[in-house]
């Protein structure tokens, strides 16, 4: 009579017959920690034109966040001879250490949020990565205040938070965000990477973004302080009028003053005019 068990030898003997290599490499391999947001970008065509978007060249300065499995990291060192690099889990930290020597990568193992950008040494960095989907806005609120040491950023983020740094007024992903980074860079949307790209897959997609600082460029804000204020205020409550917004800051005549309508809500200000209203502000406390 047939045995309603099943048949465990058809189980067993595959994995009997993998080599020792391929056993070393299943007892090695890395598990993505979601607490880390880890998804690994381990489609060639993308990695290839990302480091084509980058290209990167002999003697560039090059941070690399997230470099992970060090898809990125390998082409990258092999164009540039150094890399620097911020990696916070700490066993993809030993795998690194063990793939390349200190002579050309310099790691620091530690959260990227943490990490304290402007001990940078001179200016005309590159930034690179994959960012972790659940960081990437205060990652890059935190590069936005080391700009002037920036020459790029090109970074792969989830496409809805790249469609929102790219945004204009009055639509519906135009955010503070937005204002903040088109404030200090020029924003390019390079293209789109599919949840397939990805080990383990991720539910979304994704998108990579280049960022130019604007340096002598970049609009003049009376006081990057009291700029990053009005813009957090404005948003809050972004169905709010202006005039109830930003009433600690603003009277009625100080947007007449200004020629702001006080009616308009934050989504409907460009970037020129949130720039307006905070040089006005510091000209009104100095007076």
């Amino acid at each position: 009579m047939a045995s309603d068990a099943p048949d465990v030898a058809k189980e067993i003997v595959p994995l009997l017959r993998l080599t020792f290599l391929e056993c070393a490499a299943l007892e090695n391999r890395h598990i993505p920690r979601r607490r880390f947001g880890q998804n690994f970008l381990t489609d060639n065509h993308y990695i290839g034109r990302i480091i084509t978007a980058i290209a990167p060249d002999a003697g560039d300065k090059l941070l690399e966040i997230g470099p992970g499995l060090g898809a990125l990291t390998d082409k990258l060192m092999t164009k540039t001879g150094h890399l620097h690099a911020i990696e916070i889990d700490r066993d993809l930290a030993a795998r690194l250490r063990q793939r390349f020597p200190e002579t050309v990568l310099t790691l620091y193992e530690q959260d990227a949020l943490r990490f304290d950008f402007t001990a940078l040494a001179g200016g005309d960095w590159r930034v690179v990565g994959n960012l972790p989907y659940n960081i990437s806005s205060p990652l890059l609120f935190r590069l936005m205040e080391i700009a002037g040491k920036l020459r790029d950023i090109h970074v792969m983020l989830q496409k809805e938070v790249v469609m929102r740094m790219c945004a204009m007024p009055s639509g519906k992903e135009y955010g503070r965000l937005s204002v903040m980074l088109q404030a200090r860079f020029y924003i390019v949307k390079l293209f789109t990477v599919p949840p397939g790209a990805f080990s383990p897959v991720p539910k979304v997609d994704s998108a990579v973004v280049r960022l130019l600082p604007l340096h002598e460029k970049a609009p003049d804000v009376g006081d990057q302080k009291i700029f990053n204020q009005i813009v957090a205020a404005a948003f809050a409550q972004r169905r709010k009028t202006l005039r109830n917004a930003l009433a600690t800051f603003f009277r009625e005549e100080d947007f007449v003053a200004t020629g702001i309508d006080g009616r308009a809500r934050a989504e409907n200000l460009s970037v020129a005019d949130f720039s307006c209203l905070s040089r006005y502000l510091v000209y009104r406390q100095q007076r």
